[in-house]
């Protein structure tokens, strides 16, 4: 049997070796208990200061696979930038393992850096004074990418980002959305397996959005990226995403799928109902009427419940024009979330 030596210093067999090698091939991306923690030094009086530990991410644990799309969201401070800035080995994880196609981010970042890119919505890669052209060139030459290869890519983010008539403009020049489908186009030049974005669409109008939303989305489909997305605007996760993670004060609340996400929540769809005149509130238990305007009316009823029998007995009991179901608000499902974790603090407190 061969025997290896991990990088704690423990043997491993053969069988084992083979296993996480297994592992590394399932999951592109490996968080395993990862901590953060900050030392905060807070003056406190005359030449008096107070030291404190503040731990931004608390032993989270999970796993992307090659080729997915994932939503990773919270509220400020909730530890979603740390986890991005540890993926790429700007900050050194406390405690904990974590690996990107196998490399430790903070060991091998230089190697890291050909297999990633990155984009923070509130910072820009772009040389400020620059046509956008000229940063472009400029990435061609720091990772050495082939001429062919380089002039492929170019050209597809252009086209599809619409920058054609912007690679002359310097980069103080440009509108936020402008800047920000230039900075999409820098991080994907050499082709990197994986692309963190963080809050890439913030600050932007709605034909932006459109335009960065419908560019990921085919990136993923077409090349098979693998995406992790930290966002604020929640519909950015819905037409992108399958799989949403939810972070709060640096521990994972949620992992899975977007729809389970409301039955968490305890969320609630609407049927919105018109009728032919104006009616007493539909009775359609377990459904409750919320609202009522005219012969207009809102029912609400379980986001994990169909809608086809609550739609076929009011089509039966009822003079019905017209009506339509609404998906609930993922927004305000994650805010009961984050209510209800911090109720449940306070009852162990």
């Amino acid at each position: 049997m061969d025997v290896a030596v991990d990088e704690t210093g423990d043997a491993v067999t053969d069988g084992a070796v083979d296993g996480a090698v297994d592992g590394a091939v399932d999951a592109f991306i490996e968080l395993d208990r990862v901590e953060k923690v900050f030392d905060v030094r807070k003056k406190t009086g005359f030449l008096k200061r107070e030291r404190r530990q503040v731990r931004a991410v608390d032993s989270i644990s999970f796993t992307v696979a090659r080729g997915e799309m994932v939503g990773y969201i919270g509220p400020n401070g909730a530890g979603k930038s740390t986890t991005i800035k540890m993926l790429t080995g700007i900050l050194t994880p406390s405690g904990g393992r974590l690996r990107v196609a196998g490399i430790d981010p903070s060991r091998e970042r230089t190697r890291l850096a050909h297999r990633i890119g990155v984009v923070f919505g509130q910072r820009t890669t772009l040389w400020w004074d620059l046509p956008l052209i000229d940063s472009y060139k400029l990435m061609h030459r720091m990772y050495r990418i082939p001429d062919a290869r380089y002039r492929e890519n170019l050209d597809r983010c252009v086209e599809l980002l619409e920058l054609g008539d912007l690679l002359d403009v310097p980069v103080r020049q440009l509108s936020l959305g402008q800047r920000m489908r230039g900075d999409i186009a820098a991080a994907l030049l050499h082709d990197p397996e994986v692309l963190y974005l963080d809050e890439p669409t913030i600050g932007l109008d709605v034909i932006s959005k459109a335009k960065v939303r419908g560019f990921l989305r085919e990136l993923n489909t077409e090349r098979g990226t693998t995406v992790l997305l930290t966002t604020h605007d929640l519909q950015d996760i819905e037409q992108l995403c399958s799989r949403v993670m939810v972070i709060d004060h640096g521990r994972l609340m949620y992992d899975g799928p977007l729809a389970g996400l409301h039955e968490v929540g305890e969320s609630e769809r609407t049927l919105v109902v018109d009728l032919e005149r104006e009616l007493p509130p539909i009775d359609a238990a377990p459904a409750r009427v919320v609202r009522v305007e005219g012969p207009r009316q809102w029912l609400a009823f379980p986001a994990s419940e169909s809608a086809a029998a609550l739609v076929a007995r009011v089509a039966a009991e009822y003079p019905l024009v017209d009506l339509s179901v609404r998906e609930p608000d993922i927004e305000a499902v994650i805010a009961k979330m984050y209510a209800g974790d911090a109720e449940a603090e306070k009852a162990v407190s």
